[in-house]
């Protein structure tokens, strides 16, 4: 019943505004946000075929988020997968995993030691210098290649300052649900970012931040703990980062050249539970535990031009190095003492990544026809450390490369209606060539009423690990398979969007949209025999499943005066054909609904800023596999909601947030039949969250 009034007055609100009569509208056209994800070159949110949704700077200041998983846990059709035992957060949208969608900073895909752009852990992600994210859902294999297939975000950084010099400096306090202390306890960040403007030609900036998170300890007992009774170590495992980065930009006239470069510095600890004893005639009795530290580090370098060639033809070329590493450093953890031995560090991923992306357009003298052709080439090359039977580490080094070519034009049919076709040739390395094509559609009518439509067809590759990776140990064997095929998905979608400026001051946009996504030859770690000698189960990665989805949503944002609110439906319906060549999934669809909502209000005589973020996630489903068939196991539903105060003193020069995070406190949410799962029985319970925490943020501002 709940479901049906929300979604009957999000549709009740839509058509109110498309029905308002032209004397009570004062005008019809959106606020021009300018966006570049997917566009030929910068342009307005309404002249976009694709309908992009932009993160604004101001609500990642609102929201105090610490890394992007903060900012996205409140996005619609987005779930934020955190683990406590690797410290990794990755997004999950329309059901598919990290793999499916793909993040880039300025239009570069980010590397990980897992993979380009794609299985990213949002966690690492700095939001210091971040001016917008734009969101674009679907498949986009023509414009960002392979992986582009449930959606793209892409992170542009901030590349100029009004002010000659500014400098930011904040400090962040977090607890961590009711575990807080000034230095052992708790969440504790420190950030500077400086800035200067030369002159009008050059721009400069460097920044540093350190996000110290020490753990979750619940029901633990922390790392000095030595009773062998299950609960020494943490719930979610400490961890320190630290962040840099620097940007020089140039320009003048039309020719615009960047470098930008970022480091990430990550230590992760892990505090075995299990405590051991020993003897020897120096120490005496003693007790220990195998503990580790999972150390990563990434470099990012990112030269990016810009500009016009033959006084006509408009170029934007991008050329990138990047490397993560991760080692994992073993040690023993003496627990009378508190010192550690016996350590030994061995590399366990790495990916390195020569990258380069371009494009060249408006070759016609003609502005109701352009066309873009580009180019992107990548060179991969990847390291990971396999166990193989016996307990055999062996090191796998493989470079993967491809080289794409894509072509698209932008045809204005008429002032109203306009076309955008585009096609990609993907040449592989290690797979067959692939193909991506897309057709977008957009037409504008009278009074703000904008129609959009789109086809698009992408390609997943497979990763690393689903191609090298082995795990055979004490009746355990998950194996990689060299021989797979990339997946291939066609999605289409259709938006109607309706923005006016009401004679009131009421400034109302609604959006209804919906969405159809189709996966084939999707890879599944699989059941795919019985050792006929031991009897145990051997798993691989094969090609095996199916995957489709449908969603509805409406998305609705009124603003008067200092007053901004935004409300949100979406349903989401998904259909996954499982096979493991012993017994398969039904492929019924199985339905899931969401609500995100916010709301922010600044004090006119004081400045002071109020915000509070909600969102709702349903009852989901999915099938799982059992002992002899896949059953049914049902997730319970979540309430996320986030408040802040914001406010500024001595003309904003000295600025101070403080609120709370998952006021619901939420923690972990009940999944069913888990304990029929293969391999080893799983826990009843999925983690989500660490609990209801409070933060203050404390910033100043020096402009001059």
């Amino acid at each position: 019943m709940k479901f049906k009034i929300n979604l009957f007055t999000g549709l009740l609100f839509c058509t109110y505004s498309f029905a308002q009569q032209k004397d009570t509208i004062k005008s019809a056209e959106k606020l021009s946000e300018v966006v570049v994800t997917g566009q030929f070159e910068p342009q307005s949110i309404k002249k976009s075929v694709f309908n992009v949704r932009v993160i604004s700077n101001k609500d990642i200041q609102n929201l105090a988020a610490n890394n992007l998983s903060d900012v996205l846990n409140q996005y619609l059709n987005i779930t934020v997968r955190p683990s406590g035992t690797s410290g990794r957060s990755t997004v999950s949208m329309f059901g598919l995993d990290s793999q499916y969608f793909k993040i880039l900073v300025d239009n570069v895909p980010l590397v990980n030691e897992a993979g380009l752009g794609n299985n990213t852990d949002l966690s690492q992600i700095n939001l210091n210098d971040i001016e917008r994210i734009e969101i674009v859902e679907g498949s986009m294999g023509v414009v960002y290649g392979a992986n582009a297939v449930s959606g793209v975000l892409n992170i542009i950084t901030k590349k100029k300052s009004t002010y000659k010099w500014n400098v930011t400096a904040f400090v962040q306090e977090e607890t961590v649900k009711d575990e807080y202390a000034l230095f052992d306890k708790g969440r504790h960040i420190q950030s500077i970012r400086a800035a200067h403007t030369f002159n009008e030609h050059w721009f400069a900036s460097v920044g540093l931040n350190r996000n110290d998170f020490q753990g979750f300890l619940d029901d633990k007992n922390g790392k000095d703990y030595f009773e062998n009774d299950q609960t020494r170590g943490y719930r979610w495992l400490p961890k320190e980062q630290l962040n840099g980065n620097a940007l020089i930009s140039y320009s003048k006239n039309n020719f615009r050249i960047f470098y930008k470069f970022e480091y990430l510095d990550e230590d992760v600890d892990y505090y075995n539970t299990t405590v051991q004893s020993g003897y020897n005639s120096t120490l005496g009795s003693y007790r220990y535990a195998n503990d580790k530290r999972y150390l990563s580090n990434r470099y990012f370098h990112n030269l990016n031009a810009s500009g016009k060639i033959f006084a006509r033809l408009n170029y934007n070329v991008s050329l990138s190095h990047q490397k993560q590493e991760r080692n994992v450093e073993d040690f023993w953890h003496y627990l009378y003492t508190k010192t550690e031995a016996n350590s030994t560090t061995v590399k366990d991923q790495s990916m390195e990544v020569l990258y380069s992306t371009g494009t060249v357009s408006n070759f016609f003298d003609s502005k109701k026809v352009d066309l873009q052709i580009g180019y992107e080439f990548v060179n991969n090359q990847g390291y990971a450390l396999v166990q193989e039977g016996n307990n055999i580490y062996s090191p796998v080094r493989k470079t993967l490369e491809n080289y794409d070519f894509f072509v698209s034009s932008e045809i204005m049919a008429t002032s109203r209606f306009s076309i955008r076709p585009g096609l990609r040739f993907s040449v592989q390395s290690q797979f067959e060539n692939q193909y991506a094509s897309s057709l977008g559609l957009r037409y504008l009518y009278d009074n703000g009423l904008e129609l959009r439509g789109s086809y698009g067809t992408s390609f997943r590759t497979p990763t690393f690990e689903e191609l090298y990776t082995k795990q055979i140990f004490d009746g355990h064997f998950f194996t990689g398979n060299e021989n797979l095929v990339p997946e291939t998905s066609t999605s289409y979608e259709a938006s109607l969007k309706k923005s006016a400026n009401l004679s009131s001051g009421l400034k109302i946009a609604g959006t209804l949209a919906g969405s159809f996504l189709n996966v084939d030859d999707r890879i599944d770690m699989a059941l795919v025999r019985f050792n006929p000698d031991t009897g145990n189960p051997e798993y691989q990665y094969i090609n095996i499943s199916k995957y489709r989805m449908w969603n509805f949503s409406a998305m609705n944002q009124f603003t008067i005066d200092n007053l901004n609110f935004n409300i949100g439906a979406a349903l989401i319906g998904v259909s996954r054909k499982i096979e493991n060549q012993v017994f398969s999934s039904d492929d019924k669809f199985l339905y899931s609904f969401n609500i995100n909502s916010s709301v922010s209000y600044q004090l006119p005589k004081w400045g002071t800023t109020l915000s509070a973020y909600y969102k709702f996630n349903g009852k989901t489903q999915q099938f799982i596999e059992g002992s002899s068939s896949y059953v049914l196991s049902d997730i319970d539903p979540s309430h996320w909601l986030d408040a802040s105060i914001r406010q500024g003193f001595f003309k904003n020069q000295l600025e101070a947030t403080i609120g709370a995070r998952n006021i619901c406190n939420v923690t972990n949410v009940k999944q069913t039949n888990t304990g029929q799962s293969a391999g080893h029985a799983g826990s009843s319970e999925l983690m989500l969250a660490y609990g209801r925490s409070y933060f203050i943020k404390l910033t100043y501002n020096l402009n001059l």
